[in-house]
């Protein structure tokens, strides 16, 4: 009893009692699920982004959609029946970063693909609240008038491939085609993009 004291009224000793008990925890928890071989393998027919929709992705983390909205449907009742199957590692594993989050403002966009129109994204995007009266989520109009060169889209293919990414060397080669002569707006990367968002998936269910 007399040591039990010692460490609940010395802060410090404390802190670092919870330190090893939390890092025991992540060993135990955390470190196996890198080694469970079915964590990391792509889910079936799971292919790298393509040059528009790779674009549009990183137009997504640049316009902060991230923040708002997250691509991680827990597997909770509630949470299925509102959005679909549940999110698994294996839809991800070519995602760098990958944009699951925590905090979710907007509804949940992982099986968002193929929900609606095209031309429904661009409402909702050039103006929310022509879709959603009530929505709270900001405009983005400049995405109609930016134009995507795709300058630096196949430097972005070698770097993802330096981390796994299963890029060739004819996609890299050829990552600049899809934008000659300004053919594609910053809108159309983004809904290319959104568009692809946990397909795969709801094709299973």
């Amino acid at each position: 009893m007399k040591n039990h004291d010692i460490v609940e009224k010395n802060v410090g000793i404390l802190i670092v009692f919870i330190c090893i008990a939390i890092s025991f925890g992540a060993l135990v928890e955390i470190v196996p699920q890198f080694f469970v071989e079915a964590n990391v393998e792509p889910v079936a027919g799971l292919k790298p982004l393509g040059p528009v929709e790779l674009e549009g992705r990183d137009i997504y983390i640049r316009e902060g959609c991230h923040v708002c909205h997250t691509q991680m449907v827990r597997p909770l009742r509630a949470e299925v029946e509102r959005y679909g199957h549940y999110s698994m590692s294996q839809e991800s594993v070519y995602d760098h970063p990958f944009l699951w989050g925590s905090k979710r403002t907007g509804p949940d966009l992982a099986r968002v693909g193929g929900r609606y129109s095209d031309e429904w994204h661009r409402a909702h995007l050039y103006n929310p609240r022509n879709v959603v009266p009530e929505s709270n989520m900001p405009s983005f109009p400049w995405l109609f008038d930016n134009v995507v060169h795709g300058d630096r889209t196949a430097i972005k293919m070698r770097a993802l491939r330096t981390v796994g990414v299963p890029y060739t060397d004819e996609d890299i080669a050829k990552a600049g085609e899809p934008f000659v002569g300004g053919r594609v707006k910053e809108i159309d990367a983004l809904v290319a993009y959104l568009q692809q968002l946990g397909v795969l998936v709801q094709q299973k269910r």
